[in-house]
């Protein structure tokens, strides 16, 4: 549940929809729906807003810190993956979304620490050997073969954070204990070493749609991160929540 800073920290912001449903002639157009969320109609709205719209079972909440923190980093990248892990593990909770085709790429389970909780994420490290997930933006590197299979490292980029996750050896990777199996027979997913672990039928082509200088944003509402992470008060002008 958004802490009262997150609250603040988002009421304190104006969120103007830039859709409109037109005329009473328009909504009558059988169409007139699908041709609201066409992609050159996202081009219209901010970051955030549009992944909102790819993205509506999400809390825009989340999607507005992500964006932020994005915008913050690095205002031109292509792809972003977004996990929140406020939601519980038999929910689906990670997004993967192509910022250039404004398109959502998955909506998946993703697992967390054995460290950080049960079904439900509460605590969270930047230490070696907790087990527990880390939160906050990461870069992603290269991909390559491990002893969890294809594999995705990543680099976390907020000091005291997650900073030491590519030397924690944090990745992403498929794993067999992510499944609606599991959870049918566990009432939670089966838990890792602190890496968002995704299903072994999307781990190939979800890596590969975010690897190479792409970003994670994982989210928590833990009100220390939340109040001082330099990608939620950079000095990056609003607009550029923009994507074009």
């Amino acid at each position: 549940m958004p802490t009262p800073f997150l609250n603040r920290w988002i009421s304190g912001t104006a969120l103007c929809s830039t859709l409109l449903l037109g005329t009473p002639a328009a909504l009558a157009s059988d169409d007139f729906l699908s041709q609201a969320y066409k992609p050159d109609t996202l081009r219209q709205l901010t970051l955030d807003q549009t992944l909102t719209q790819l993205a509506p079972d999400a809390d825009p909440r989340v999607m507005r810190l992500a964006a932020r923190a994005l915008s913050c980093a690095d205002p031109d990248a292509e792809r972003l993956a977004v996990i929140d892990f406020s939601l519980p593990s038999t929910e689906p909770r990670l997004w993967v979304f192509d910022l250039q085709r404004r398109q959502l790429l998955f909506e998946e389970l993703v697992s967390h620490g054995q460290g950080s909780g049960n079904t439900m994420a509460e605590t969270f490290s930047n230490t070696p050997d907790s087990h527990q997930s880390s939160i906050g933006l990461f870069r992603t590197k290269n991909s390559y073969q491990g002893s969890n299979g294809y594999s995705l490292r990543l680099e976390g980029l907020e000091p005291g954070v997650n900073d030491l996750a590519y030397q924690r050896a944090i990745v992403i990777h498929g794993a067999d204990y992510v499944s609606e199996a599991f959870i049918e027979q566990t009432g939670r997913l089966g838990r890792s070493y602190g890496c968002p672990a995704v299903r072994q039928e999307v781990t190939a082509p979800l890596i590969d749609s975010i690897k190479e200088d792409q970003y994670l944003f994982t989210y928590y509402p833990d009100p220390e991160w939340l109040a001082s992470s330099n990608f939620f008060h950079c000095d990056r002008d609003e607009a550029q929540l923009a994507l074009n």
